[in-house]
Formats: C-alpha cells, structure tokens, sequence
C-alpha cells in the first residue's frame, strides 16, 4: 500500500498466491448434519510437478485422503464442535491448508445466524442460515418465508440471502427440505425498520479515477507510465445488458502492473450527490452491498479482478478488498486492513469466459468498525466467509464512500479488456 488520498485507498497488490486451498464445504462455523461433505480444490506454483494428494484432518487426525488436487468426500463425524482442516501435499515437500471450525448436530433442523429472532433490523435484512438433516443425501435446498409467503430459495445447505420484508414487524420462517422429502424450519419474529437505499448504474457517472501500481513494490503512477498503459471508455452498447456500459483496458510490457479505478459515491467528491457535509450519515451506516456484472474477454491473461468498498470517518479507514485471484488460483481473497495485505478467503473463484459474470459482495461495518466480510456470489454460487478483521488509522479529515475496480496485468502484460455494467451499491 503505496499512497492514501482523501475518501480513496489505492490497494497494491501482492504477488499472485503460491499454494491455496479453496473449500467449498463445510464453510467456517458452519452447523452439520454427523454427515459432513467436504469439497475443495489446490494449486500451487511452487512446485513445477504439482499437487499430489489432498487430506482432511478432524481434531487433529488424518482421516481421508485422496490424490490429485481436487477432493471430495463424505466422513462421519462426532456431536459437537470440532477443529479440521483440509491440506494439500505436493510433489515437491509443500503444504498449505484451510481450517474450518463447525458444530454437528445429530437433529434435523435450521440454524439461523441472522437475523436473531425478535430483532430490530433495517432493510434489506440479510439471512444467513444452515440446516442439517438426518437424510443421509444430506439437505437439498434452503428457503425464507416472510408471512407465509415462500421469498427466496437456495440450492444447498447453507443460506446467505438479502431480503425487503416491508416496515414493521413481520413473521419469517427459514425453512430447510431435504433429499429424502423431510423438513425442518426455524420462526425468526423481526421488526423492521426503514429500508436499504441503492445507487444505480454508477459504472455510468462521471468521477472515475484510475492510476497505475508497478511489482514488485507496487509504487503508484498517475502519468508518464513507461510500460503500462490503461483506458477507460465509458457508455458501451455491446457487450452490454444495459446498453451503458464501461469497458476497463490494460496492456503494456512491465509484468504484473496493475490498474486501480475508484469512484467517490458518498462524502467527499460524492458523484451520486451524497455528500455528506454535516457528518450525519455515514456514522449510522453499517451494511453495504456491491453489485455488479462483469465481462471477461479473455480468461487466459486475467490475473486478478478486483471489488472494494472504501469507508473513511472520524480518523477509521476500513477496506472491505474482494480479489478473484483468477490465475494465481481460480480463489477469492480478502483485504487484512491492518498488515495491509492480502489473505485468501479459501473459496474458489470460477470465472465464465467470455462472457458476463455476476458478483454480488455483502459486508459489514461492525459497532466497534471491525470489518465483517459476510459473503461473496459469483454466477449464483454463494460463498459464506463470515471472517473480520480491525480497522486501521486515517487523517481525520477523511470522509467518505468509495468503490474500486481492479485489474492486474499477467505475467506477460498481455493487453486485457473487461467490461462493467449495472454496478450498483446498497447501504443501510
């Protein structure tokens, strides 16, 4: 992290990720069925015959392994709350690993995580939810009636969903229904108040910036760039979904540069006039949304996309980074504020080539400014990661919202063009 302007962080990036391991279940905290599947994949690069085997350990102990660099596998596992982990070994002496904490239950049931019963929220209220079942096919599907109304409903055995129930109090039920015809479901009463606010289209409003960051120190550059060059061309109709477009364009010989566009939507240099001069919104704000669909031209030489949220107040600087570390290991990381570095979210990230991608990233800003990273859903495949991390220090003048758009040159600097549409950003 090279420079800090006022209501704008530019994020350098780190080197692509040696060795990962990207679980896709169980997610960390999650409540089990005595059933528990884990599926996950690794890759590495610093071994040039690769990984060999993959390896789950339950408190500790080697129970499964399975060569190759994907696994997936069934193990029977103990009431209560446990430790394990998931490891690959390759070829040439490494390890990496991911570790996840969860709780077995041997009962048929919904664990709701939020909202909590007989709560106060704001809309959208965000459902994150697990069900286990006896069924030994394991849960099929997830879902949240609002007033005996069927809202939403999610493949799998985890539910991360947002949803606009209406003001006032409302009766909702997160129910789950299993492979074999079973049930189980939990009430959870809330009372809601006010509603999340959106901005659309801000791929289309004036205000984008954009500077360049050079590895492997990943110094910032803002004109003269000898060996990377970057454009911006605004108001596409093809690709296009809404026929405004934004096509984001890298190329150059100096391997592994990087280009940052940011844009101000809230406090300082608000382009969605949003600015916040009395200090009065932003304190209240503790949830945000960025949506977007993007397009990928050519998936062989897109080394890192890049979705961040930037909130700056009363001298707290909070970055809530999303990376697809798509060619340093098809896996999403997240931004760890304080040692200003990149840690991976042990989730894969699949992107559709040539064609568009959905994301949608929800985070939190906890009452004590800890960044909460809730969830990221890439193409519909929603990933719980449900980990936070501290804040870090500000000038106080700084006051504001912003949102970032990356993209990270190969190892090549092959030219690279993506496009970004209907970007919106929800807060509440």
């Amino acid at each position: 992290m090279k420079i800090l302007l006022p209501a704008i962080l530019l994020i350098s990036i780190a080197a692509p990720a040696f060795a990962t391991v990207a679980v896709t279940s169980p997610w960390n905290g999650a409540t089990v069925s005595t059933t528990v599947t884990y599926a996950a994949t690794a890759t590495t690069n610093t071994c040039s015959r690769g990984v060999a085997s993959m390896g789950v350990y339950i408190d500790y102990r080697l129970l499964y392994v399975e060569n190759g660099t994907r696994l997936n596998t069934s193990l029977t596992v103990s009431v209560g709350r446990h430790n394990t982990v998931v490891e690959e070994w390759d070829y040439c002496g490494g390890a990496t690993f991911a570790s996840m904490d969860i709780t077995v239950s041997s009962q048929s049931g919904v664990h709701v995580i939020s909202p909590a019963s007989n709560s106060i929220v704001s809309a959208p209220a965000n459902y994150v939810a697990t069900g286990t079942s006896t069924c030994p096919e394991g849960v099929a599907s997830m879902g949240v009636y609002v007033n005996n109304k069927l809202m939403v409903v999610q493949n799998g055995a985890s539910l991360n969903a947002q949803l606009n129930p209406g003001s006032g109090t409302q009766h909702t039920v997160v129910e789950e229904w299993d492979h074999c015809g079973g049930a189980a479901y939990t009430p959870v009463d809330i009372t809601v108040q006010g509603g999340g606010k959106v901005l659309s289209n801000i791929q289309a409003s004036g205000g984008w910036k954009s500077w360049a960051e050079f590895a492997p120190n990943y110094d910032i550059c803002t004109s003269n760039c000898q060996g990377i060059s970057w454009s911006l061309w605004q108001h596409q109709t093809s690709p296009s979904l809404s026929g405004n477009a934004n096509r984001f364009n890298i190329g150059g010989t100096t391997p592994y540069a990087d280009v940052l566009w940011s844009i101000p939507v809230i406090g300082q240099f608000s382009t969605q006039g949003i600015p916040d001069t009395n200090h009065t919104l932003l304190p209240t704000l503790h949830y945000f949304t960025y949506d977007a669909y993007f397009f990928v031209t050519n998936a062989s030489v897109t080394q890192v996309l890049e979705f961040d949220i930037s909130m700056y107040m009363n001298g707290v600087g909070m970055i809530w980074g999303n990376q697809c570390n798509y060619l340093g290991g098809k896996v999403w990381d997240i931004w760890d504020n304080v040692n200003a570095k990149w840690v991976t979210a042990n989730v894969p990230c699949n992107l559709i080539n040539n064609a568009w991608n959905h994301v949608t990233i929800q985070v939190q800003r906890q009452s004590n400014n800890t960044l909460l990273f809730q969830s990221i859903t890439l193409n519909g495949v929603t990933a719980i990661i449900n980990r936070t991390y501290a804040p870090f220090s500000v000038p106080a003048s700084w006051w504001g919202i912003t949102l970032n758009y990356q993209m990270d040159g190969d190892s090549k600097m092959s030219s690279n063009s993506t496009y970004l549409d209907n970007l919106s950003f929800t807060y509440w």
